[in-house]
């Protein structure tokens, strides 16, 4: 039997009203979407799209310049190129990372760290994350033309710290690096990628220098590619900073140094202002503005003449003879007698142990005055065993010794000023009396660095004052304490410096000019006991050989001038050419004719005449030198 299906089959009554109602109800809810997106939240999705179309980007601000005192440009801005990432328009990072390393030589394990740190410091994901520094013209002409084929990747112009002079000032001014997590938390206003000052002034003034960013709003299509650029504020460079150092004098010290390890300091005695601060060895502070390997640091940290070291300030030294310098102001202003006399036959007793003088034969008779010219150790053995290590520690506390000058340079060191507590505190144990008469001529645990010594010269001269060493040109002088010492107890030492340049014996005569009044004091500073074997420097081992010191004042005119040299394991007498070569500079180079007058003025007082109290008194007042040697010629004989 057929059956008829047609006949037999039958739609469904209610469909069409059912899809009738559906499609209703869909329409109804995309008109009220539509609603909600465009009525409801409508301005806040306009603000959306803008953000989209509109990016801020950050415009850096030029560093601050850094000037010498006269105007010369130490540290400077040259341009620069970097290749950066935009994370937001990349489709494929790590292919991207592995091409910037093909085209810059850069590790690709170095820009996966940079790219994951900016992960972790939720950069945000359309600032330009810069990879790759430093990028060379020819590089960026490569890296540009294949752009177009690297979404997210943008060549952008930085600017990069260079140091005009390099070695000569690398450790007053320091230098830039890129910051580390703690300086970007530090530092307000500070990305990933932005420099910051790491050593010397670039640090301390580092909030000076930066400058403030600007911000600069982007226009840009759905691809991420720029259209539209507008300034929405300037970018304002950090302060030019003016030093009161004097490159043509920094280089002159840099130069008397030459390759020996060591450090010259130039002061004005008044202002405490320097205007010169040398150490050598040093390095070249451009190479942590680039791109620097780990082998060159590593070859640079674990060089042993420790360049990365600032001498003046960072190294102590045992002072030698120029310890004798306050010394002497302690013994007079504990009372001692200038005029009264010590036998020194070369050595001196304490128990079993014996104590030498520099002068294998001795200075015989001699009084406070002689044992500065001449640098006679017997005459402090004594004295300062009699005084005792107390006073000894107090004074030269109070005169600057034992705490940091103030320089405005990180890491500055103390040194040491040895006594009885520090002993107990630093070894546990208690102290001894041949300790006391080491410790009087600047050896056993005495430490200083030449700034030091150069504040403490400075303050012969200022009145007492013991100043701040300035770096800034526009710094106001500051003093921070005073020396203990009287007015006539300065001029004593002042003078006996004096004597110690122009008089026969005198240790510092090698300094002596015709065209300007010098005083001075040298120093030989042990480093390891050889016992009574004197050997020249170049049959020591260098490590084993003296340190040589020099402090010293300079008078032409109405300048004045503290000159301090040390050189490092140099032997004794090294560092009077140092010496000499500053003043060279400051008062201009002898002529024949100059050195001429010194033979014709060469009147120097007799060794029985320094002994004298009278003209000990007459002479005090170096101005009226000359005169009073015409005056009175029976009681002196030429050179």
């Amino acid at each position: 039997m057929l059956i008829n299906i047609q006949e037999e089959y039958q739609p469904p009554r209610h469909s069409l009203p059912l899809l009738q109602v559906l499609v209703l109800a869909m329409f109804c809810v995309l008109v009220l979407r539509f609603w909600h997106l465009q009525i409801l939240q409508g301005e806040q999705n306009m603000q959306r799209a803008y953000a989209n179309r509109w990016r801020e980007q950050m415009v850096h601000a030029n560093r601050g310049l850094l000037l010498d005192s006269r105007g010369v440009i130490l540290a400077e801005n040259r341009p620069s190129y970097a290749v950066s990432l935009v994370r937001e328009d990349c489709r494929d990072i790590p292919a991207t990372l592995a091409k910037i390393s093909q085209w810059t030589g850069e590790p690709l394990s170095k820009l996966e760290r940079l790219y994951k740190n900016s992960l972790e410091e939720r950069v945000p994901s359309f600032s330009p994350l810069a990879l790759a520094r430093d990028v060379s013209f020819e590089q960026v002409a490569r890296i540009e033309s294949q752009l177009v084929n690297w979404p997210g990747l943008i060549v952008e112009s930085q600017q990069r710290r260079f140091y005009t002079y390099g070695e000569m000032f690398a450790h007053v001014l320091g230098y830039v690096a890129l910051a580390n997590s703690k300086e970007l938390e530090t530092y307000a206003g500070l990305r990933r990628g932005d420099s910051v000052g790491k050593q010397g002034l670039e640090l301390v003034l580092e909030n000076r220098l930066r400058g403030t960013k600007g911000v600069t709003a982007l226009e840009v299509d759905a691809l991420g590619r720029p259209l539209l650029r507008e300034e929405k504020t300037s970018p304002r460079s950090g302060e030019d900073i003016r030093l009161s150092l004097d490159t043509d004098l920094q280089r002159a010290a840099m130069t008397a140094l030459g390759k020996r390890a060591g450090s010259v300091v130039v002061m004005e005695p008044e202002s405490g202002r320097l205007l010169a601060l040398a150490t050598s060895p040093a390095y070249d502070n451009n190479l942590f503005t680039g791109r620097f390997s780990p082998s060159a640091w590593n070859s640079l940290r674990n060089d042993e003449r420790h360049p990365l070291q600032n001498r003046a300030i960072q190294s102590v030294y045992p002072p030698g003879s120029v310890w004798k310098l306050m010394m002497a102001a302690m013994f007079l202003h504990e009372g001692v007698n200038p005029d009264e006399t010590v036998n020194c036959t070369g050595e001196f007793r304490l128990g079993n142990r014996v104590f030498r003088c520099w002068r294998a034969g001795g200075h015989g008779k001699v009084n406070m005055r002689r044992s500065l010219v001449e640098s006679c150790d017997v005459y402090y053995y004594q004295t300062a065993d009699r005084l005792g290590i107390d006073k000894l520690t107090g004074f030269a506390q109070t005169a600057g010794f034992g705490h940091p000058t103030g320089i405005a340079l990180p890491s500055e060191k103390a040194g040491v000023v040895p006594g009885r507590e520090w002993k107990l505190n630093m070894r546990g144990e208690s102290w001894q009396r041949g300790e006391t008469v080491n410790a009087s001529i600047g050896q056993g645990y005495t430490l200083v660095t030449p700034v030091q010594i150069a504040v403490y010269v400075a303050s012969l001269l200022n009145g007492g004052r013991l100043m701040k060493p300035l770096l800034l040109r526009d710094e106001r002088p500051e003093a921070l304490g005073g020396t203990p010492s009287t007015e006539k107890e300065r001029a004593f030492i002042l003078e006996a410096m004096r004597l110690a340049v122009e008089g026969r014996q005198g240790t510092a005569r090698s300094i002596r000019r015709a065209d300007a009044l010098l005083g001075g004091k040298t120093g030989t500073a042990q480093v390891v006991s050889l016992g009574d074997t004197r050997q020249k420097p170049e049959e020591t081992r260098y490590e084993y050989r003296d340190h040589a010191w020099m402090a010293t004042w300079g008078a032409k005119g109405d300048k004045k001038y503290v000159v301090v040299a040390l050189v490092e394991h140099g032997g004794g007498g090294s560092a009077a050419p140092v010496v000499r070569a500053v003043y060279d500079h400051l008062f201009a180079p002898e002529t024949a004719a100059a050195r001429g007058r010194v033979a014709a003025l060469g009147y120097m007082p007799r060794q029985d005449v320094l002994n004298d109290a009278a003209t000990d008194e007459a002479i005090r007042n170096s101005r009226q030198w000359e005169k009073f040697v015409r005056q009175a010629p029976d009681r002196y004989e030429r050179e």
